[in-house]
């Protein structure tokens, strides 16, 4: 691949979200490999310098590893087609529909692709009081979800009325809206997408609660699966499942959509991530490296979806 076609790049990250931290690990990773392959490429925080900086500065491109709120949900995107500079991955309406899951839910379930059972409650009008019904019609144990926060922040496992309140509450906290979900007992999967192709499944597997900030960014007990254990007509069919999905919200260049499968084998979809976490520990680039890609070559893919937008 000739790096120099890409001109000069920005890699954006940090930003101001609540996944600032991993966004700085992701884009410093990002940024190494892409100036060890000879690409022409700069940091830049939109938390300390104004996006017009980016056109002064005469940038090229843009390679998007700001994760959350202001980076993945479609203003950054929209913002940087009015400044007419190419970026990768999804563009806007794909970016706020994935990082969106309540939206993400509605569109999956009238498109008649599996997802738990869910309700949604809304700040403005939750009542305490209705606790127990939701939980008892939601099969018992629920996830608490902010709707707009990824890296499972605001996240909660409850089993009591007074539990998913004061989850609820907590969850307020990052959004106006939450969604209630039905808790699968089973295995969780991930399915990242490169290009208009799927890279190999990987199973996560963890002795907490459930697969939280802790144990995605902290902890060393949390264990990989890649290959994943499946077979081929099952990794086939979560493959195709996460390129319907992807494509369902609008998605595009590059991303991971996270499955659960329960005892009888079903997969339910669990959400869609449009800029996924890039460290060298990530799963995208654990993915990769089990299809023979090593870390600087799909760096270099991912700005290379960058190419649709010139």
């Amino acid at each position: 691949m000739s790096v120099e076609r890409f001109g000069k790049v920005a890699v954006l990250f940090g930003g101001t979200s609540a996944e600032r931290e991993v966004s700085l690990k992701s884009g410093q990773a990002v940024l190494d490999a892409l100036l060890g392959a000879g690409v022409d490429a700069h940091a830049f925080d939109p938390a300390n310098a104004e996006l017009t900086e980016l056109v002064a500065a005469k940038f090229q491109r843009v390679l998007i590893m700001l994760h959350g709120r202001g980076g993945e949900d479609g203003t950054l995107q929209g913002a940087l087609q009015q400044l007419g500079i190419p970026y990768t991955g999804s563009g806007v309406l794909g970016s706020a529909l994935c990082m969106d899951k309540v939206r993400s839910k509605w569109i999956w379930q009238a498109l008649g692709l599996p997802t738990a059972e869910y309700q949604v409650v809304d700040k403005s009008s939750f009542n305490a009081d209705l606790c127990g019904d939701i939980l008892s019609r939601l099969g018992g144990i629920v996830m608490v979800k902010p709707a707009n926060e990824g890296s499972s922040i605001g996240m909660a496992k409850v089993s009591t009325a007074t539990e998913l309140q004061e989850a609820v509450t907590q969850a307020f906290q990052f959004d106006h809206q939450v969604l209630l979900e039905r808790f699968i007992t089973g295995q969780e999967f991930t399915v990242s997408l490169l290009g208009d192709n799927t890279l190999p499944s990987i199973r996560m597997q963890t002795p907490r609660t459930f697969y939280d900030y802790e144990a995605k960014y902290q902890s060393d007990t949390t264990q990989y699966f890649c290959p994943s254990g499946l077979d081929g007509q099952r990794e086939t069919q979560l493959g195709e499942l996460a390129r319907q999905a992807f494509a369902a919200l609008g998605g595009s260049g590059w991303g991971r959509v996270d499955f659960m499968q329960d005892k009888d084998g079903q997969f339910y979809l669990l959400e869609a991530n449009t800029v996924p976490g890039m460290t060298q520990k990530s799963l995208v680039p654990m993915a990769a490296k089990q299809a023979g890609m090593s870390f600087t070559e799909l760096a270099l893919e991912v700005l290379a979806t960058s190419e649709v937008r010139r």
